[in-house]
């Protein structure tokens, strides 16, 4: 199992949902606001938010846990939805994932997720 983490620009969000809710057995997904920055530490920015001296933008960040059969096909749908060619589309982090426990029935492992 893996944990894939996108972290993507807040309107590309609705397209990138739809397009992983096409997806036959996505076991589910959880969505965030955030604010952070990248390198250029969100300088140049159009839409940064200013927190005393420090500038952050807003992103929106989609956490999924998948079978590893699932990875390349999230990812692919991730970047081909987040993509602008712009600075800032976003990164994409994939993990492994040791256990999971559901936690109405207990189950573990795949069948959990």
């Amino acid at each position: 199992m893996k944990e894939i983490k996108a972290v993507i620009r807040p309107s590309k969000l609705l397209d990138v949902v739809s397009a992983l809710q096409q997806i036959e057995n996505l076991p589910g997904l959880t969505v965030s606001d955030i604010r952070g920055f990248g390198k250029s530490k969100a300088r140049d920015a159009k839409d940064k938010i200013m927190d005393g001296l420090i500038a952050y933008v807003k992103k929106a960040k989609i956490e999924v846990v998948v079978p590893d059969e699932m990875v390349e096909i999230v990812v692919a749908a991730i970047r081909a939805h987040a993509h602008s060619g712009n600075p800032g589309d976003g990164k994409i982090f994939i993990s492994p994932v040791d256990d999971v426990v559901k936690i109405r029935t207990n189950e573990r492992g795949a069948r959990a997720i």
